[in-house]
Formats: structure tokens, C-alpha cells, sequence
């Protein structure tokens, strides 16, 4: 896992990929930096214009399901947000996250409330500085933590020509 400090951001179960970013938007651009603007858009029109860069998605069960779409995740990485904790993920949203950089955290989401503080030195555990509470979550296979600590999987295969565990 990476150091991490930043301030939860709270989604819910269930996230759809087209809450995360309508699929029409990626007709109009797929650049990180135009489409930061609309992160959930039809969910609470103000929510991106309120994330700061560092904060962190925080979620229930299913985060990332429907479809494989990979501007739901280029999304949130272009609104500034490095990680996203939650209960679960889709399959697909999960590799695609790995595979553009994005952390995704599996741990107990139940007691962190919005706004909170969520620390990582990048040991593994996350703090919660309003509550004392540490999470442990899931530990990533050594393959998905290199390709995270590259950037992704594309400077991944640019440094490493192959998969080496």
C-alpha cells in the first residue's frame, strides 16, 4: 500500500459506473481534466466541485458495478483522488483501477464518517484520526502493488518489458 492522508469522501453502496461518470460524457472528451468536472454529476451536481485533491472515495458493497467503462476510474483520478476504500468491488472496476493507478482498498467502510481524516504511512493500515480506528484491509498481490507504484499498468510494461513477479 502507499502513504495516504486525506479526507473521506462517502458514496454508498452499489456505485454504478455511470453515477461515477455518465458514459455520454466520454462522447464529449476523454481527458481526466474536463471530465473531473462531472464526478457524479447525477448524483449530487455539486460533488465535484467540492473534492480537494488527496480526498478519498469511501464506499459500501459493489463499488464500480455495470460497465467495464475505464473513464469511471480515469475520472476520479483526474479529480485529484489517489485511492477509494470499500466493502467491495466489481471485478472489472477493481483491474481497471490497478491498471490505471488508482488504489483500490478493501476493508470495513462502516465506521468512517464524511469528512474524516484517513491516514496511511503505507505499512498497510489506515487510521481513522476522528475516530482512533485503525482498518486492515485486504493486502494486494506483490504484482498489483508494483504496477500501482509505476503509475499503472502501461509504465509498468514501459519499465519492466514483462510481468515479473
Amino acid at each position: 500500500m502507499t502513504a495516504l492522508r486525506g479526507r473521506a469522501r462517502l458514496v454508498g453502496d452499489d456505485v454504478n459506473t455511470d453515477s461515477i461518470i455518465s458514459s455520454t460524457r466520454k462522447r464529449e472528451s476523454l481527458d481526466p481534466a474536463v471530465l473531473k468536472q462531472f464526478l457524479f454529476e447525477h448524483v449530487d451536481p455539486a460533488f465535484a466541485a467540492s473534492v480537494q485533491p488527496g480526498d478519498i472515495l469511501v464506499a459500501g458493497k459493489n463499488f464500480g458495478c455495470g460497465s467495464a467503462m475505464e473513464v469511471a476510474v480515469t475520472t476520479v483520478l483526474g479529480a485529484g483522488i489517489p485511492a477509494v476504500l470499500a466493502r467491495g468491488f466489481s471485478r472489472t472496476y477493481y483491474r481497471n483501477a490497478i491498471n490505471n493507478g488508482l488504489l483500490p482498498v478493501v476493508c470495513d467502510t462502516g465506521g468512517i464518517c464524511e469528512g474524516d481524516i484517513l491516514i496511511s504511512d503505507g505499512t498497510g493500515a489506515i487510521r481513522n484520526e476522528r475516530s482512533g480506528e485503525t482498518l486492515n484491509p485486504e493486502p494486494l498481490p506483490p504484482i498489483m502493488l508494483a504496477i500501482l507504484r509505476a503509475g499503472g499498468l502501461v509504465p509498468y510494461m514501459r519499465q519492466n518489458g514483462d510481468f515479473k513477479l
